[in-house]
């Protein structure tokens, strides 16, 4: 069984977060959200192992829950 790799693991992520904002440019919201739906599907296959995908879930949650608390006492 493989884990989550969270450290930085991304060949050139300048490039990449480039190319995933080019992505979305002028896309209203209903769309980008379309292609973020597809995309997670998309990688979730290409990882396929379950419990890598928990373990995304996991940490997606608990970061998302960190996120929001930090916007809230904005």
């Amino acid at each position: 069984m493989s884990k989550l790799i969270t450290a930085p693991n991304i060949v050139e992520p300048d490039g990449f977060y480039a190319e995933l904002l080019a992505l979305h440019d002028g896309r209203d919201r209903a769309e980008s959200d379309a292609i973020n739906a597809r995309l997670v599907l998309i990688l979730a296959n290409h990882i396929g192992d379950r419990a890598v995908l928990s373990e995304a879930f996991e940490a997606a949650a608990a970061s998302g829950a960190t996120a929001s608390g930090q916007q809230e006492r904005s």
